[in-house]
């Protein structure tokens, strides 16, 4: 009796552990779409059997054991670091580039080459009231070209701004999700075996991964993550989030700490990275340059033009540009309430000739920018932001590439296959039909038992 009743007894222990099996696989099943869940398994240990020892074998559960790769996850981050990067210096300079079209006869190019050309049927025509009015309009078209790529710039810049505020609004709020699931950790050994838990801790640090770079911690006691922004600075600590600050009143981008410390170039990856990198160096160094174009064509026009006389004889006392002053040139660059009689088309010494004009129209081919033609300049500028946005468009490209592996290699390594579940279902079931069957035999035997003994 002793022995049916052993045999019993683990049978229906391997009925409660098949039950248990079967839970963990309905919830791989249930969750295999879930974004940062990784595969569960259920360990089973098997029993010692030694009947001298009374030990009658069976089968118990073991842990449940969680697929997840950190060394996977830490690879996926990485390249969410660098896509978020990429993905938005493609965005930003990619608004930037039309404005610096090199192929269109409009624009500042078309602008440049119609003034130059207007001086040069000036000459043709010194005295000729259309062509010298030619002269103001064609000059106007310039600034107005000038200006427009200004403001152009100067918005994408006021909209990195804006962006930079969200990105940074982003990042506290993942923040503080991590520091609440850090908190049920804290608050239960069990925490760490919530597979729902894990599952929310890891997206929301490849959320993260995407808006800033940052290393992680992770105690072993609590399963609790720390997380520094940058690998410098504490944005995580157990169940407290540091928030980050947005500080621009430099007229650059400043990130501050939850005291207050600028951690600005700490953070070089990311959105975050991007949209400063924007923000201090790249849209001012594009700014820049094209202040100094504006700047240069103003003084260089109106400095030839001091050097004639106007169709009255008179050296001209009202120059054809005016900006404020060189550091917003090209969003101040203007013509100024000018006349065509007092165009400066003649040279001193010649009344109604056509000196000046020449020499006027001779500055297109001449190099009056650090060794560049104006033409050259502006091709120079407008090259190296088409070479931005074409290198921030391959490291998008690339990145998306990589992320894709990695996310391909951590999907092979805990993701749920349907299949592998379904197989390892109809496994466990028939072991449970066979349980089932056994305590069914078992039962009528203890019966018949029962019956003898009574009969007896």
């Amino acid at each position: 009796m002793g022995g049916i009743t052993s045999a019993l007894l683990n049978a229906g222990n391997a009925l409660e552990v098949f039950s248990r099996t079967f839970n963990v696989i309905q919830n791989n099943i249930t969750n295999a779409d879930t974004p940062g869940y990784a595969k569960q398994d259920q360990l089973l240990v098997s029993m010692p059997f030694d009947p001298a020892m009374q030990l009658t074998g069976g089968v118990a559960l073991g842990p449940v054991i969680n697929s997840r790769s950190e060394y996977l996850e830490h690879a996926v981050q990485a390249q969410q670091f660098a896509l978020g990067n990429a993905g938005q210096r493609a965005g930003d300079l990619g608004q930037i580039q039309p404005l610096f079209d090199l192929t269109s006869n409009g624009g500042i190019p078309g602008a440049v080459n119609a003034l130059f050309n207007s001086f040069s049927q000036l000459s043709v025509s010194p005295n000729d009231t259309v062509s010298r009015q030619a002269v103001i309009n064609t000059a106007g078209q310039l600034a107005s070209s000038v200006r427009t790529a200004a403001g152009g710039i100067e918005q994408v810049s006021v909209n990195v701004s804006t962006q930079t505020s969200d990105v940074v609004s982003q990042i506290n709020t993942i923040a503080a999700q991590i520091a609440k699931i850090n908190a049920q950790y804290q608050s239960s050994s069990a925490a760490q075996q919530d597979a729902g838990l894990d599952a929310q801790m890891h997206l929301a640090l490849e959320n993260l991964a995407e808006l800033t770079d940052y290393s992680t911690i992770k105690d072993p006691a609590s399963g609790a993550v720390t997380i520094a922004v940058g690998g410098q600075t504490p944005l995580v600590i157990g169940d407290q989030a540091r928030s980050l600050t947005v500080d621009p009143s430099s007229g650059q981008t400043a990130i501050l700490d939850a005291n207050g410390n600028d951690i600005t170039s700490q953070i070089k990856q990311g959105k975050l990275g991007a949209l400063i990198q924007e923000k201090n160096t790249t849209i001012p160094s594009y700014l820049a340059d094209l202040n100094t174009f504006a700047q240069s064509i103003a003084d260089t026009v109106n400095g030839q033009l001091a050097q004639g006389i106007d169709q009255n004889g008179n050296v001209p006392s009202t120059p054809l540009f005016s900006y404020d002053q060189s550091s917003n040139a090209a969003s101040t660059i203007s013509v100024n309430n000018i006349t065509p009689d007092q165009i400066a088309a003649a040279a001193t010494g010649a009344p109604g000739g056509n000196g000046n004009a020449v020499a006027l129209a001779g500055l297109a081919n001449s190099p009056q920018i650090n060794g560049f033609t104006f033409t050259q300049f502006f091709g120079n500028l407008g090259s190296r932001i088409g070479a931005d946005v074409a290198a921030a468009a391959q490291d998008q490209q690339q990145a998306q590439d990589q992320l894709t592996q990695a996310q391909a290699q951590r999907s092979a390594a805990s993701g749920v296959s349907l299949n592998e579940e379904a197989a390892k279902l109809l496994q466990f079931q028939q072991a449970y039909q066979a349980a089932g069957k056994l305590v069914s035999v078992l039962d009528n035997l203890t019966q018949i038992t029962i019956d003898m003994v009574r009969g007896g």
